[in-house]
């Protein structure tokens, strides 16, 4: 296919009389330009080659015009154009689609002749991908067997090929392989033609780009987990290592919750999301997946109840989980059963803007834990829990001043406070307070639906269209803005709160399985407003393709009390 391909390209360019001509090629690599001349057809790869070895990491993918290239894509007219590493954030999620892609040519390879349906890529926990597997048992001598196969796949170095095939055919293709998922996403898919990998004589589809070759992929490993595996790959900021899983059960066990909720609704693929949009009843699943939170929320409420030692409650998720819509509706679930909440705002205890520590850029760091005034928050807890009156600060973000306007707080019997800020799981904000007091809670926006069978849904990705739209709504800001800020966000996200996850007493999902559907339209306007020559360019068209991946559904028949209110509007709770 690929000589075809080629002689199919000489002959193109023989009769528009390019065959032998050069062109000149601009590598950018930070602020140093080099230009060389390259045949027509030279592939961005060879060019890589020329230049690896001014990066740490391999070279994975190259840009130009604010687009992103496979590497074995051609050049033909003379451009400026620069590379991306594994290490840079497009180039990780390109190795990670690309080792799985080899991990399911290696496990179809392996259980050839055996009754393997599928294996399913479930959900991503730290580095590690969550899969399970349909038809036969997984044991340690075939996970060591896949990995055995994968890393001769990586030693043979063989091409990843794309070809281009019309949609109807897709879903034939689709069809042949069991690949159900894929055939309902593309039944929806406007798009006349869909781009088809091929590794090794296995084909798939996938939602983004693919290394040149098998070579890059050097660090996996893959090792038994519950009832499926893991498959370990590499951190982005380590792009050479690779670790064994950490467990993390709580986290494991509300993702497994989210699972049954999918599969409760008849709801876990976009495909099948779309199939209840198109059939008309979206407006049952909104119901039932309100109702299901409700029910947590209350079976959380419940449990604190029935601890009378618990006066505060201490609530922390990474950015746009909906902590402040939950905090209301659990306050509200408290009061049925006779406590009287009290919210508290961390935000309030910033150290004065002049106290701020500064991150390694010199700008103000409001993630870490210093930016809070840890001893005033101490003092004023232990007070309150020995039943003294206290005067609350409230924090004036104009002035970066701490206030105080008479908000005074008084603990009886039945109240309880009901904290919200980003470092409530860490001991050091509340360490002289008794444990038995605290009860924590880790929610998070942990998506229960995949695209298909073998591309999931990133978290992260849900957390990011969530806030792109609320901070348009509220804020004023622009989609660009947004993304621009999210790797600062996602840090402080990795070292303030993913460490403490583990040590809440409940964790809730604050996901709905049909809110991309919603969000959908809001966030469509305001990534096409970001111009072609903008760094956040590549970003937004990423997202725009994940997008139209969903039909549309308009917000109306949200309840007013839903956390999706809080990023589209129209709460009931002052969000």
């Amino acid at each position: 296919m690929v000589c075809c391909t080629n002689g199919k390209i000489r002959k193109e360019m023989q009769k528009r009389g390019i065959m032998g001509k050069t062109i000149k090629i601009a590598v950018i690599i930070g602020a140093k330009k080099t230009e060389k001349e390259y045949p027509v057809g030279t592939t961005y790869g060879s060019i890589a080659e020329d230049f690896q070895d001014q990066y740490e990491y391999p070279i994975i993918l190259a840009r130009y015009h604010g687009k992103l290239m496979e590497l074995n894509k051609k050049i033909s007219r003379d451009m400026e154009i620069s590379f991306l590493t594994t290490k840079d954030r497009s180039g990780h999620k390109t190795y990670m689609r690309g080792a799985t892609l080899l991990m399911l040519r290696a496990f179809y390879g392996v259980c050839k002749g055996q009754p393997l349906k599928d294996v399913f890529i479930k959900y991503q926990i730290g580095n590690s991908c969550y899969c399970e597997v349909e038809g036969i048992p997984v044991t340690e001598a075939l996970l060591k067997d896949v990995e055995e196969c994968m890393r001769e796949l990586v030693h043979r170095d063989i091409p990843f090929l794309k070809r281009s095939v019309d949609t109807a055919e897709a879903l034939e293709i689709f069809d042949k392989h069991g690949m159900y998922d894929k055939k309902k996403l593309f039944e929806y898919r406007r798009v006349s033609k869909v781009n088809i990998y091929t590794l090794d004589g296995y084909e798939d589809y996938y939602y983004g780009y693919m290394p040149a070759s098998t070579g890059v992929l050097q660090y996996f490993s893959l090792e038994p987990y519950e009832s499926g595996f893991m498959l370990n790959l590499p951190n982005k900021n380590t792009p050479d290592q690779v670790t064994a899983h950490k467990p993390s059960p709580k986290l494991f066990s509300t993702l497994q919750e989210a699972k049954q909720w999918g599969k409760m609704v008849d709801v876990d693929t976009v495909g099948a999301l779309n199939d209840v949009i198109s059939s008309g009843g979206v407006s049952d699943l909104i119901l039932v997946q309100e109702a299901l939170q409700e029910k947590k929320i209350a079976q959380i409420a419940e449990q604190i109840v029935r601890d009378p030692s618990k006066k505060f409650i201490m609530i922390a998720g990474p950015s746009s989980s909906g902590k402040t819509s939950f905090s209301h509706r659990l306050s509200i679930q408290l009061r049925t059963l006779g406590l009287k909440p009290h919210p508290i705002a961390l935000d309030n205890y910033f150290v004065n803007r002049e106290e701020t520590p500064l991150d390694e850029n010199g700008n103000y760091n409001f993630e870490c834990l210093e930016a809070i005034d840890v001893e005033l928050f101490n003092k004023q807890m232990n007070q309150l829990l020995q039943g003294e009156r206290v005067e609350l600060p409230t924090f004036n973000f104009v002035t970066g001043q701490k206030e105080y306007k008479g908000d005074y707080r008084q603990l009886g019997e039945d109240d309880i406070l009901v904290i919200e800020g980003i470092h409530g799981l860490n001991d050091k904000l509340s360490y002289t307070l008794p444990r038995e007091s605290k009860f924590k809670i880790y929610i998070s926006a942990l998506t229960q639906i995949n695209i298909d069978e073998h591309n999931r849904i990133s978290t992260t990705d849900g957390r990011l269209i969530r806030r792109m739209v609320r901070d348009a709504r509220t804020r004023g800001s622009s989609a660009a803005r947004t993304i621009g800020m999210w790797p600062s966000v996602r840090r402080g996200e990795d070292q303030y709160i993913f460490p403490f996850q583990e040590e809440a007493d409940v964790m809730f999902n604050s996901a709905l399985i049909y809110e991309l559907a919603v969000l959908k339209p809001y966030a469509e306007a305001i990534l096409f407003g970001i111009p072609k020559d903008a760094p956040e360019y590549i970003e937004a068209k990423r997202l725009l393709k994940f997008l139209d991946y969903f039909i549309g559904i308009s917000s109306e028949e949200i309840p007013k009390n839903s956390l999706m209110r809080e990023f589209v509007g129209g709460s009931i709770f002052k969000v």
